[in-house]
């Protein structure tokens, strides 16, 4: 083997073997061959290691939980051997799925339920946004709190009424969650994670509540009825649809509720849940209250009182929207249900889309004007409806539902408007009557293609598919829907009032006329939101105005 210099000539063997010698005195050179080797060994040791691993991952992957590797793989003839000489049979290894499984469905789990937590970044933003300037720190005080007490509460007791084994209406095992199991039944996501996410579902429900007792809600107040949320009337109510043995997820059964119904209430993510249940909570609180001092309605000649900040309240309402694909596809709590988490996302983001174009349009034909607060409450009220039907509804459905939501939603600030219900943010509307309509649209709109996630945490089971009235599956599924809706509704809403007229019968859930004429922030947190800007809602576009000199001054 020769080499060609770059002036034409051929390199014997042994000038090839002396000019290596000389360059190998060169650290540099030395520094560059031992990268090169080394560059080259590890290279071919990363292929034979896939060489060896692929095939036995592939092969582990492939066998279902607590089926041996060697159940999978077709049986090979072996020698006839003498029963004498036979050896000792030796168990084939085992490779369970779900060791890989369960801890992939735990992370999807705590990645969907740190997403509903930062939804509260956007409740944030989106009351804050909405309410007046000088309510402002009020809102931002009473989530943050409510937040921290939300999680002490669902740790001690509300888990506990909610998801542990009881009866048919409440849980009773599990307080602290002491006795709890290391998995949540038989998902095989982690008890832990599955706390997690659902503290994050029980924080948004009351945080949901708040939004329509801005301005006028004494702090003592906002305390002691965010603790009948957190700590009894969410997680007692929803444990009739959620709970391992709640009445409505049994319903239909033989011995349980309604045996003759034959199909049982579904909830997948939350429409009745979390959205209706902070609805009605959310409107019993507003009709105690009464209107905020100064808010005239449109029948007496006025109208609601103009958000402080809308560029807020609008990138909040985003937020939220960015919030609910931990909300929708985290409830599978399955990662192996790849097909589910997508279609649960896509549906999301169709009715979200749909929604807020019906709103903005139908307020445009009605006044002329494009609306920021109808367009954010539009999505709003389409990621509240489908929220329930997910799981079943196919992409058109979707839109269907979204669509109508956004023009629901409107009608139903008409409706509190006309009735005067002073509601600052729109969350009657959205939550509660919105939730109602998700919930009733999984009886018109299941496709009959999709059942939810079973007990297997790998596949979904689709031995029981949803087929609502649209689509051939007559009036069962919607009627199994109508009344786990309205038994939740009904029970909130006197739970609710209950909680509200006691509070105000001993004074603590309105503030003083004196406190709401100073302002919340001052008279409740002894600060303003805005202490060097002066706020006017009449602002200018053109700025403020010139200054013209005194005549013989500069």
């Amino acid at each position: 083997m020769t080499h060609i210099t770059p002036r034409g000539e051929r390199l014997t063997m042994k000038e090839k073997r002396n000019r290596l010698a000389q360059r190998l005195k060169d650290p540099e050179w030395r520094r560059y061959g031992w990268t090169l080797a080394s560059g080259k060994l590890l290279g071919m040791l990363l292929v034979l290691g896939m060489m060896l691993m692929i095939p036995l991952l592939l092969t582990g992957t492939a066998a279902r939980a607590d089926t041996p590797v060697a159940a999978t793989q077709a049986p090979v003839a072996a020698p006839v051997t003498p029963p004498e000489a036979a050896p000792a049979p030796v168990p084939p290894p085992v490779v369970l799925a779900k060791d890989i499984v369960n801890p992939l469905n735990t992370v999807w789990t705590l990645i969907a339920a740190f997403l509903v937590f930062a939804m509260q970044v956007g409740f944030v933003m989106l009351e804050a946004g909405f309410c007046r300037s000088r309510e402002t720190v009020n809102v931002l005080v009473e989530c943050v709190f409510d937040t921290c007490l939300c999680g002490i509460l669902f740790w001690a007791i509300g888990y506990a009424f909610m998801f542990s084994e009881g009866n048919g209406f409440i849980g009773y095992h599990w307080f602290f969650l002491k006795g709890a199991p290391v998995t949540y039944g038989t998902t095989g996501v982690a008890l832990l994670a599955h706390w997690i996410f659902q503290f994050a579902f029980a924080d948004t429900c009351s945080t949901v509540t708040s939004g329509a007792m801005i301005g006028r809600t004494d702090f003592i107040g906002d305390i002691l009825y965010s603790f009948a949320v957190s700590g009894f009337i969410y997680p007692i109510i929803g444990h009739w649809a959620w709970g391992p043995d709640g009445f409505l997820a049994t319903m239909g059964a033989a011995g349980k509720f309604l045996p003759s119904l034959g199909m049982n209430f579904h909830d997948f993510a939350g429409s009745t849940v979390v959205h209706t249940i902070g609805g009605a909570v959310a409107l019993a609180g507003a009709i105690v209250l009464g209107p905020r001092l100064g808010r005239r309605f449109k029948r007496d000649g006025g109208g609601p009182m103009t958000p402080h900040d809308l560029t807020i309240a609008v990138c909040g309402g985003l937020l939220l929207w960015f919030g609910w694909y931990g909300f929708n596809p985290g409830s599978t709590l399955s990662a192996m249900d790849f097909e589910g988490i997508g279609r649960v996302s896509a549906n999301t983001t169709l009715a979200a889309c749909a929604a807020g174009l019906t709103a903005v349009f139908f307020i445009y034909f009605r006044t002329g004007k494009w609306d920021p607060g109808s367009i954010t409450n539009g999505f709003l009220a389409g990621l509240v409806a489908i929220t329930c039907p997910c799981y079943w509804v196919s992409p058109f459905g979707s839109v269907m539902i979204g669509a109508i939501a956004g023009v629901i939603v409107i009608l139903g600030v008409d409706l509190l408007e006309h009735l005067r219900i002073d509601d600052p943010i729109g969350a009657v509307p959205v939550h509660m009557i919105n939730g109602i309509w998700g919930t009733l649209s999984l009886g018109l709109f299941a496709s009959g293609q999709f059942a939810a996630a079973g007990s297997d945490p790998i596949a979904p089971d689709l031995s029981s598919k949803l087929t609502g009235l649209f689509y051939g599956g007559g009036f069962k599924v919607l009627l199994a829907q109508g009344i786990g809706s309205g038994i939740v509704t009904v029970a909130t809403l006197a739970v609710s009032f209950a909680v509200f007229y006691a509070l105000d019968a001993k004074g603590l859930l309105r503030l003083s006329e004196d406190g709401e004429h100073d302002g919340m922030d001052l008279h409740e947190h002894g600060i303003s939101a805005y202490p060097e800007y002066v706020i006017s809602a009449l602002a200018s576009p053109a700025g403020a105005p010139i200054k013209v000199p005194v005549s013989g001054h500069k």
